[in-house]
């Protein structure tokens, strides 16, 4: 007889962990299964019988899910004036008041100065806030700026072409005006990957736009959405696969560096 220390050692089932990890149920897992249409590691598996751990890669239909239950992901749509810090030692406004009702132990992913708002991934995933957070891994972001003037198209070229500031050159990876909501200002949306310090005001006050208003409204393959300042809520299983697939084709994209 196996003991339960032994199936524990041996793994689980594969259909058995994909519902436990909320794909669908398990008879329905084992139709994906026998489809050819999961990974194990990079390879297709269409035998039932197949026993996994939570440190495999399981793909379905190319995105990564978590066997993993005790991870934990949340978006929150941080507030102007909130530090992005869980303890903040000066007593300002922090993180704590949306991660106290959470039983796990959440850390947030990079960081949005007090006077920015918008889109903040928290988590107990450690490697995956390491892919997410690292600026060698290009993760990119958008925001949307009010700032002060009427931004014209050649300074949009600027931002994209490059510009020099005090710590090294930054280009933008997309920018564009959206509108202009009052006389002397304009609406700016700027898509990036770096993730050095206040670096979207920067970019824009080098090009002579000081910035008003700035809200992060994207993060890889997140989107703020519909989600009011001060609100969280738990990724939804799409935006989870999502969110895994970038970290590991990421990570793997590294290793082969």
């Amino acid at each position: 007889m196996i003991s339960d220390r032994d199936a524990a050692a041996d793994g689980e089932r594969l259909q058995k962990v994909m519902a436990a990890a909320g794909v669908a149920s398990r008879r329905v897992s084992e139709d994906l299964i026998a489809a050819g249409r999961v990974t194990v590691n990079g390879e297709m598996v269409v035998e039932l019988g197949r026993r996994v751990h939570p440190t495999d890669l399981v793909t379905v239909d190319g995105t990564a899910i978590q066997l993993d239950t005790t991870r934990r992901y949340l978006m929150l749509n941080k507030p102007v004036g909130v530090v992005s810090s869980l303890a903040d030692e000066n007593g300002k406004p922090d993180l704590s008041r949306y991660t106290a009702g959470y039983e796990e132990r959440l850390f947030n992913v990079g960081r949005l100065d007090a006077q920015t708002s918008g889109l903040l991934v928290l988590t107990n995933d450690g490697e995956l806030a390491h892919v997410l957070a690292h600026p060698s891994f290009g993760v990119s972001k958008t925001y949307i700026a009010k700032v002060q003037g009427d931004v014209s198209t050649a300074t949009l070229r600027r931002l994209t072409a490059g510009i020099e500031l005090d710590d090294g050159p930054i280009a933008a990876d997309a920018a564009r005006v959206l509108g202009r909501p009052s006389r002397g200002q304009s609406m700016v949306e700027i898509e990036l990957h770096s993730g050095r310090n206040r670096i979207v005001r920067r970019m824009l006050n080098a090009v002579g736009h000081p910035v008003v208003e700035l809200v992060r409204r994207q993060f890889g393959p997140l989107h703020l959405g519909s989600l009011s300042p001060g609100q969280i809520r738990d990724l939804t299983k799409v935006e989870l696969g999502q969110l895994l697939t970038l970290s590991r084709s990421s990570d793997a994209r590294k290793d082969e560096g």
